[in-house]
């Protein structure tokens, strides 16, 4: 907190500042006029004499200001005679001052480079104010805590609360009740926390404690209040970044806290406080004249009723006009309405009742001004509907409630012209002109494409053998079979008839090709498998052994897109599809069988919407159904199904969804134990190996029609 407004403060006259009647009083004052304002330097500091006709009975009574850097000084039952009201000046920090009159006083404004401190003295007829150096000015306060209120008793009282509030705008409020309006505080910034000090106060036991205030969602995070020999000490601890400012108003003390904003393209954040900063110190000054305070500050004109009176005691400490006018008229019951650049403030009852007033006359005024007829060609939206939009029906009983026309009001649509006549008052008239205006655009339009990718990879191996023996031997007058021991002879066959057939025990060989193993490789894809054949066989030919091998190996991949596009209307419903439909049987209430027909079709529906910032949103539904196999000679349908809603950029493509398939199948047919042997039991099996994948991704990409786009 800077010093030097609180310096300006000590400097006043302390008879100015003890009363209301010194400050604001212009019955003691002599009538005076000012003369002359000059600016020197005087032994390098700077001096700014006023000459005045009549000597003043005491020093002016001023305020100084931050930013802008300003020296205020009020002349009660002063007139302006330099026949000027700006005096350029341009030395050191001075750069001009201003001589304001305004009813019976006049104020002169001293614009300054950098913020200072003054001191006034009284010098015959002429008033001269010095200017502190800035740079003694700035390390007179490094030092020095900031004091935001020097004490005014000399006895040690109680602080009545402590309370803590959270403002509409997320700031931390802690409020604090004081003895009276003369407690001295100290507020300064300490690390990352906030010290407040109350001079020569106590602190009741009920209220040292710690308030965990976090949950409040505010950047304070807790307030602990203690008793430090004869001060009261209260540390606020903010979190994040933040700002903060403090004000008296009478025995109430306030510390507010809010989030600092750092977007600079903004001039305000939110519901904050954007207008220049001024501190201010008075003691039981009148409320008018404080008010007239404000006028002369901000340059706007304010209108102070007849009903405002009172005073009060005001300390502000770097904080904007705005809010330390709301402070004023929050703590006396006030009131503000603003016309133009006129503000007129009074109780806040009287301009609550002349407000209602002003109403009822507009109303009675509505009920009473003549009626007319205006015809509202339409462009682009069709009159039935905006006359929908205008009017509606609503209650109970059926009645006809206009929303936007008067009590008196009528709306009627011409369809074959597309035209709405509307017979209302005039003002009524222009404002549905304005919501025509507003309402009769056209429609932007955005073109929806969709990608439907369909990709399939299939992998299949099949092996297998054939393995047979022949012995026609016997049949062809030899010997069948072969020794044994003993002179016994064994016969082999494919099969029984076979076996006793090569013994030669009677019959033939039915079946010369018979196979002991028939393991053939399987088919894949509508493709037989390839095989080799050997076989061995004596030079008789009467003895066969066959063996045949088949293998085949399937690989195929393949990919299906489908992109399907449409163009619609910001916020209107569009589909779109292709497919055939397929008939299948379907029994009747009367159990008579009719044919119905079902659709296996590729379509797409969307619903977009463009926001603010040109992205898309679309309520989307895709199918790609697929003929299916048929059972019970019914055609079945494959159906594959999306139906989302998503935020897309315009131009921009995403993914809204995929469905991925993986089948993968390993089997072994083969010949008990004789399959199990190592290499040889090859000759004794098949093996089929087959792995499916199947995958769909459906890509989805939005574009806002501004020129001429055609869908190719």
């Amino acid at each position: 907190m800077n010093q030097h407004k609180d310096a300006v403060m000590k400097w006043m006259h302390q008879g100015v500042l003890a009363s209301a009647a010194v400050l604001c009083s212009t019955a003691s004052w002599a009538q005076a006029a000012i003369e002359a304002v000059t600016g020197s330097i005087q032994g390098g500091a700077e001096v700014v004499r006023i000459d005045l006709s009549e000597p003043m009975a005491s020093v002016p009574n001023g305020f100084a200001t931050q930013s802008p850097a300003r020296i205020a000084l009020d002349f009660p039952g002063a007139i302006n005679a330099m026949g000027r009201s700006a005096v350029e000046v341009n030395q050191g920090n001075l750069k001009s001052v201003n001589v304001v009159q305004a009813g019976g006083r006049s104020r002169v404004v001293l614009n300054l480079k950098q913020p200072t401190t003054y001191r006034a003295e009284l010098q015959g007829k002429a008033v001269l104010i010095q200017l502190d150096p800035v740079a003694a000015v700035a390390a007179a306060q490094a030092p020095q805590a900031a004091v935001f209120a020097e004490s005014g008793h000399s006895d040690v009282l109680p602080i009545k609360d402590v309370d803590f509030r959270r403002g509409a705008d997320g700031a931390g409020r802690v409020v604090i009740g004081l003895a009276n309006n003369q407690v001295g505080v100290d507020l300064r910034q300490q690390g990352k926390g906030l010290t407040v000090e109350f001079i020569r106060s106590s602190l009741p036991e009920g209220l040292r404690r710690r308030l965990d205030v976090a949950d409040f969602g505010t950047p304070i995070q807790s307030v602990t209040t203690t008793q430090q020999g004869d001060k009261v000490r209260m540390v606020i601890e903010p979190v994040g970044e933040w700002e903060h400012s403090a004000y008296q108003s009478d025995n109430q003390f306030v510390v507010e806290v809010r989030q600092k904003k750092v977007d600079l393209n903004k001039l305000t954040q939110g519901p904050g406080y954007s207008t220049e900063k001024l501190s201010l110190n008075f003691q039981n000054i009148d409320l008018r004249s404080l008010l007239a305070v404000f006028a002369d500050f901000t340059n706007i004109n304010i209108v102070t009723s007849d009903t405002v009176t009172g005073a009060m005691t005001l300390r502000l400490q770097d904080v904007p006009w705005d809010q330390a006018l709301q402070i004023i008229m929050e703590a006396k019951g006030l009131g503000m309405r603003k016309t133009g650049n006129v503000l007129w403030i009074a109780p806040k009852d009287e301009i609550d009742e002349r407000m209602k007033k002003d109403f009822e006359a507009a109303q009675t005024i509505q009920k009473l001004e003549p009626l007319r007829t205006q015809a509202f060609q339409l462009n682009y939206a069709k009159a039935v509907d905006m006359v929908a939009q205008i009017t509606s029906t609503s209650g109970s009983s059926g009645s006809t409630s206009n929303r936007f026309l008067s009590e008196r009001g009528t709306a009627i649509a011409e369809p074959r012209t597309n035209q709405i006549f509307v017979t209302d008052t005039p003002t009524k008239l222009e404002e549905v002109r304005q919501l025509l205006a507003s309402l009769d655009v056209p429609v932007r339009q955005v073109m929806i494409e969709a990608r439907i990718v369909e990709a399939s990879d299939t992998f299949g191996r099949s092996l297998g053998v054939r393995l047979g023996a022949t012995d026609l031997r016997a049949n062809r007058g030899g010997d069948g079979g072969y020794g044994s021991h003993g002179g016994n002879r064994i016969g082999f066959g494919t099969n029984y008839s076979n076996t006793v057939a090569s013994t030669g025990a009677g019959g033939l060989v039915t079946n010369p090709l018979g196979n002991f193993v028939n393991l053939p490789a399987q088919a894949l894809g509508g493709y037989d498998p390839s095989s080799f054949a050997i076989s061995i066989f004596n030079s008789a030919a009467n003895r066969f052994l066959n063996l045949e091998i088949s293998a085949l190996e399937a690989d195929g991949k393949g990919k299906v897109v489908s992109s399907p596009r449409v163009v619609t209307a910001d916020q209107t419903k569009a589909e779109i599809e292709q497919g055939t439909e397929f008939p299948y049987p379907v029994t009747a209430p009367n159990g008579a069988t009719v044919i119905a027909f079902k659709k296996a079709v590729l379509r797409l529906e969307v619903l977009p919407q463009i926001t603010p910032e040109g992205n898309i949103i679309m309520d989307l539904t895709v199918n790609k159904d697929s003929p299916g196999e048929i059972l019970q000679n019914v055609r079945a349908i494959n159906t594959k199904r999306i139906k989302t809603q998503v935020l897309v950029e315009n131009g921009g493509t995403v993914v809204i969804g995929g469905i991925f398939e993986i089948e993968e199948s390993e089997g072994d047919t083969k010949v008990p134990f004789l399959g199990d042997v190592p290499v040889v039991g090859n000759l004794f099996k098949t093996t089929n190996k087959e792995s499916k994948k199947r995958e769909m991704l459906v890509f989805i990409t939005p574009k806002v029609i501004t020129d001429r786009v055609s869908v190719r």
